[in-house]
This record gives structure tokens, sequence and C-alpha cells, in this order.
């Protein structure tokens, strides 16, 4: 069973399941590279989903009820909004990571 970001590939994968495995993904980053104590994780989860909600408002896209299309332009937002402060490197492994649940979208 392969999982990404808690979300078992096996199983059928919904638009809001890619959409928290986005808020994860970007605090799971944003926790590693800070150095983000577990004290702290609820704030730092807080924080990450504003991101991802600003970038669901930016793309015009709901981010209650998402769909593939819009997870999509959220996504080139968030690749973008990254590179200021992420290595490519990073932003690509990442970025792959989310569109395996993405392509597994009906």
């Amino acid at each position: 069973m392969t999982k990404v970001y808690g979300i078992d590939l096996d199983q059928e994968i919904t638009p809001l399941m890619v959409r928290d495995a986005i808020v994860e993904c970007f605090q799971q980053a944003h926790c590693a590279d800070a150095g983000i104590s577990l004290e702290d994780e609820d704030v730092n989860r807080s924080y990450c989903q504003k991101i991802v909600k600003r970038a669901f408002n930016e793309a015009e896209a709901d981010f209650e009820n998402p769909t593939r299309e819009g997870i999509m332009k959220v996504l080139e937002k968030l690749k973008k909004f990254a590179k200021s402060f992420r290595d490519p490197s990073i932003i690509k492994k990442h970025y792959q990571e989310i569109m395996e649940l993405v392509e597994k979208l009906k």
C-alpha cells in the first residue's frame, strides 16, 4: 500500500482529499525547513491552510468544493509562491507527489 500525504493510492481519491493533501504537503515542508516543534504544529497547519486558501481564491477555485480543474490552477499558483523560498528540486518533488493524487481523480 503506497500512501501520499496519508492518502492510500489504492483507494478512490476525491478532490477534498487532494486539497487536504496540499495543505499537509505545505505543512510538512514548512515544518521541516523551519524546525517547528510539535507544540507549534496546529499554528503551522492553520498558517499553511491560509496559504492554500489564498491560492484557491487567487485561482478563482472553491476551497470547500474543489474540482480537478481548480486544483490544477491552485497547484500552479502554489508552485510560483514556493519559488521564492524553496529549492526547485523540493518544489518539483512535492508537485509530483500531489500530481499522483490528481491523476487518480475521476
